[in-house]
C-alpha cells in the first residue's frame, strides 16, 4: 500500500492507494473521525460489489451508517439528484457530527462532497473512489458540484475530504469502457507534469490494459502524488491548478454539447486533449511530440475521433467555468511535462482544432 498526503495545513489528508483497502475503510476512517452514524452515498451497479465490505468495515469500527442510493451516470449529476441525497440526510436526521462517505465513482464523489459542504453548513466526508477516473482525478482536490444544462460543474463548492481510500481491487469489476476512460486522465498528468509517467504509459500498454495490480498501483500513485502537489500550491485554482484542465475546456464542451450522454468523461478529455495539441502548435510543441500524445491517446483503446455538433461545442465552450473578462483560458503543452496558458485563443483556432476531432 501506498499513502500519498494532500498537504493543507490543518486540513491535510492522507490518500491511501492499494489492493484491498476497502476492508480496512473502518480502520483508517476511525483514526480521522470520531465513529458514530453516517452515510454511505452510492450508485446501484457499485452497491451490487462493493457495498458490503464497506459496510462491514465500517460498522466493525463502530459506525452506524444508513445507505443513500443515486442514479448512476453523468446525466444524473444534477440539482434533482443532490436534493434527494439531502433530503434523505434529514429524514435520517443526521448532525453535524456525521460523516457522508462517497463510495463510487465521479458522479458520486460530486455529488456526495458538494453534500457534505451545504448540509448543516458542512459535515465531514470520505472519498471512497471505484472507477480509475475517480481515483485519480475527482477523488482528490476538493472539487465538488453538480452540472447545469448549459454547462459542467457550474454549481458546487471547493470542500477537501477527510481522507481518501483508494483501493485498486475495485477497478477488476469495471467495464472496459469505463476503465479505458480513466486512462485519459493519466495520460493528462504525464503530459503536463512527468515526462517519465509518459514514457511509462507508452512502454507498459500491456499491463495496463490487462489491469496488472502492480502496475495499476504505481500509475495511480504517482498520479496523485502529481495531484496533490498542485492542489497544495494552488487549491482555489487561481494558478498552477488550472493546468489540470488540460484537453478539459473542449472536453467538458464536448460533454454539454452531448447532452452528457453516450460519451464518458474521459473519452471526451481524451478528444479535448488531441484538439488541444492542435492549440498547443502556438506555443511551441513539436509535430513529433504532438504525434506521440495521440498515438499514446489511440494505443491506450481511448476515442481519437467524434460526430459531435461543432457549433454546440463552441456555445459550451463560451459558457466554460474557467472564462476571465469574456476570455476563453486555454491549457496549452510546450513539451510533453511542460504546459502554459494561452488567453483568448481566436475562434478560428478553435474550430480548426474541432475540425481535427470530427469524423
Amino acid at each position: 500500500m501506498n499513502t500519498v498526503t494532500v498537504r493543507l495545513g490543518k486540513r491535510s489528508y492522507p490518500i491511501y492507494i492499494g489492493e484491498g483497502t476497502l476492508n480496512q475503510l473502518g480502520e483508517f476512517a476511525a483514526k480521522k473521525i470520531s465513529p458514530g452514524r453516517c452515510a454511505i452515498i452510492t450508485s446501484a451497479p457499485i452497491a451490487r460489489h462493493h457495498l458490503k465490505p464497506a459496510v462491514k468495515s465500517l460498522t466493525s469500527a463502530g459506525f452506524t451508517p444508513i445507505i443513500i442510493e443515486i442514479p448512476d451516470g453523468e446525466q444524473h449529476k444534477n440539482l434533482a439528484t443532490y436534493l434527494a441525497v439531502i433530503d434523505e440526510l434529514v429524514k435520517a436526521k443526521l448532525d453535524r457530527t456525521s460523516t457522508l462517505f462517497a463510495l463510487g465513482g465521479g458522479v458520486v464523489g460530486d455529488i456526495t462532497g458538494f453534500a457534505a459542504a451545504t448540509y448543516l453548513r458542512g459535515v465531514p466526508y470520505v472519498q471512497i473512489p471505484t472507477t480509475l477516473l475517480a481515483q485519480v482525478d475527482s477523488s482528490v482536490g476538493g472539487k465538488t458540484g453538480v452540472d447545469h444544462p448549459q454547462a459542467k460543474n457550474l454549481i458546487g463548492a471547493f470542500n477537501q475530504p477527510t481522507l481518501v481510500i483508494t483501493d485498486t481491487k475495485t477497478l477488476t469489476t469495471l467495464p472496459e469502457r469505463e476503465y479505458t476512460s480513466g486512462l485519459a486522465e493519466i495520460i493528462k498528468y504525464g503530459i503536463i507534469a512527468s515526462p517519465k509517467l509518459f514514457k511509462h504509459l507508452e512502454t507498459h500498454k500491456k499491463q495496463i490494459t490487462q489491469r496488472n495490480p502492480k502496475t495499476l498501483e504505481h500509475i495511480i500513485t504517482e498520479s496523485c502524488k502529481i495531484k496533490a502537489h498542485i492542489v497544495a500550491a494552488d487549491e482555489k485554482d487561481a494558478g498552477i491548478r488550472q493546468t489540470l484542465n488540460f484537453g478539459h475546456t473542449i472536453g467538458h464542451a464536448i460533454e454539454a454539447a452531448s447532452g452528457y450522454k453516450n460519451i464518458r468523461h474521459g473519452e471526451a478529455v481524451a478528444l479535448g486533449m488531441i484538439a488541444a495539441t492542435k492549440i498547443s502548435e502556438d506555443a511551441g510543441l513539436t509535430q513529433t511530440e504532438a504525434e506521440r500524445i495521440k498515438k499514446l491517446i489511440a494505443n491506450l483503446n481511448l476515442p481519437t475521433k467524434t460526430n459531435v455538433n461543432i457549433t454546440k461545442t463552441l456555445t459550451a465552450i463560451s459558457h466554460d467555468k474557467k472564462r476571465s473578462d469574456g476570455k476563453t483560458r486555454f491549457i496549452a503543452a510546450q513539451k510533453i511535462g511542460s504546459t502554459c496558458i494561452i488567453e483568448n485563443v481566436p475562434k478560428n483556432t478553435i474550430q480548426k482544432a474541432l475540425k481535427s476531432i470530427v469524423k
